[in-house]
């Protein structure tokens, strides 16, 4: 009898043995294709079950947190979460999250490692630390005047700090409530279908996920190329440079707005825009030198992130004279983003200096100890320093004597270019207002913000829409915001 108890002893053992494997074989290899079964609502619910960490604008909250009172406690909340929108994005209980609700949702839910302070302990009991902060590097008067210069229009604002590269404001309009997403009641599916249907796209995050012709913007690109490779020495010599322009190797010739174009000298020609003279300083600086010039103002990258990711802004690399011609006017196929222009006008601001934007400046626990900080960020050659002194030069001069003298501040100086660009069949669209800048105290050393702006206004009249005449007023209300915040 004794013997059978024995064995029957082993036996049990033997069975809690493998019950224990098999418990630790689920525990430790199984355990994430259950968590990410559909069926198990545990790790949803675990995720909302604590309020949401904030994401932080000039000090202030411009997130929150809701206790709904269901299964799914927490819902998100915004402050001003139209303005803020095209920087949060939205975090939906059933749509899911964007831009920084979604490459910052490790800190914002309290999932990521560098929030817990005993992450091995946490592990085991399963904890969850409390949502931690991220602190952006935007202004808040800056982010505020750029949506109000907007007023409701199509079209997307950015503003960088030349220096560092820190993000000051980003805008996108039209734009909606993230805060309509949040929740899971049948209202959050009509808001979803709303937007979705909506012909403006207000989801769509023009400043960074958009880009457009940059027209005449983009002739701060040709002129630091032309300046660079020595096809222009003197800013008031005489270019060679006819008006009308024959496109090499077509009958079409090219047009300018206004007269007095015909050999214009570069400063003239850049202060009202000469279409023929940058045309033919393109074609004359070839595709090899402006396609490595316009690579290293930023476009042609694929891998930018702020921290989510930009659309890359392109110069093509292999094209024929012609069209290099149009390409170096910002038409044919060159596209930009507001962000990636606002990049332009800051390598001039910067001493030819391009310095990567970013828009966190670090992440916090809930308590406000920090977690990670920006760090220093790369800085590369977009042109040589004295061909930077010189654009600046270009650029004042569009300001107080040219096309751009809506953008004037008293007690600043200010640089800037406008454009107005041609899109659509035939150019048959109305065109895009835009307009780039920089502006600096005249007690200061150097610029403090570069601004792009563009303006998809499809209600005014098209002999009404110029860079100067539309865009200019609101890149001018974003710089008098940085050039008077008090840091």
């Amino acid at each position: 009898m004794t013997r059978h108890i024995r064995h029957s002893a082993y036996f049990c053992v033997m069975l809690l043995l493998a019950l224990l494997a098999n418990a630790a074989r689920i525990q430790l290899l199984d355990a994430g294709s259950y968590n990410d079964n559909h069926a198990n609502r545990r790790s949803q619910i675990a995720r909302y079950h604590q309020p949401r960490g904030d994401i932080v604008v000039g000090g202030s909250p411009v997130t929150g947190s809701r206790d709904s009172g269901e299964q799914l406690r927490y819902e998100r909340t915004y402050t001003d979460g139209p303005l803020y929108a095209p920087v949060t994005g939205f975090a939906s209980q059933v749509y899911g999250t964007t831009l920084l609700e979604h490459v910052k949702d490790g800190v914002l839910s309290g999932t990521d490692p560098a929030l817990k302070p005993f992450p091995v302990m946490n592990n085991l009991t399963g904890a969850r630390s409390r949502g931690g902060d991220v602190v952006t590097t935007l202004d808040a008067a800056a982010q505020r005047a750029a949506y109000e210069g907007l007023d409701g229009r199509k079209g997307a604002v950015a503003a960088i700090e030349p220096a560092t590269g820190r993000v000051l404001a980003l805008v996108s309009s039209p734009s909606y409530d993230p805060g309509a997403l949040s929740g899971n009641a049948a209202a959050t599916a009509r808001s979803w279908a709303r937007l979705n249907a909506d012909p403006d796209k207000p989801m769509l995050n023009r400043a960074v996920r958009q880009t457009y012709p940059p027209g005449s913007t983009f002739k701060v690109v040709t002129a630091a190329a032309a300046l660079d490779a020595g096809v222009v020495t003197d800013l008031d010599a005489p270019t060679d440079s006819p008006d009308p322009y024959p496109l090499p190797g077509t009958r079409t010739t090219l047009m300018n707005e206004g007269e007095g174009c015909g050999d214009a000298p570069l400063r003239e020609a850049f202060e009202w825009s000469c279409n023929t003279v940058f045309a033919k300083l393109g074609v004359d600086v070839g595709v090899r030198r402006m396609a490595a010039t316009a690579r290293a103002f930023g476009f042609n990258d694929t891998r930018q992130r702020i921290p989510f990711a930009v659309a890359p802004s392109t110069f093509d690399t292999s094209m024929d004279r012609a069209q290099l011609a149009l390409s170096s006017i910002g038409q044919y196929n060159t596209r930009a983003t507001p962000l990636q222009m606002a990049m332009v006008a800051a390598a001039v601001a910067n001493h030819g200096q391009v310095r990567s934007p970013y828009l966190v400046e670090r992440t916090t626990t809930n308590e406000g100890a920090t977690v990670a900080t920006a760090g220093s960020r790369p800085a590369r050659a977009a042109m040589r320093p004295e061909t930077a002194e010189r654009m600046k030069e270009l650029m004042e001069d569009v300001v107080t004597e040219g096309t751009g003298t809506n953008a004037a501040i008293p007690g600043a100086i200010v640089g800037g270019k406008t454009g107005t660009a041609q899109h659509g069949l035939g150019n048959a669209g109305v065109p895009y207002a835009r307009f780039v800048s920089w502006a600096q105290n005249e007690d200061e050393r150097q610029p403090k913000v570069a601004v792009a702006v563009v303006v998809e206004d499809g209600s005014a009249r098209r002999g009404d829409i110029t860079g100067g005449g539309v865009a200019a007023p609101i890149a001018r209300s974003v710089m008098e915001a940085v050039l008077n915040s008090k840091d």
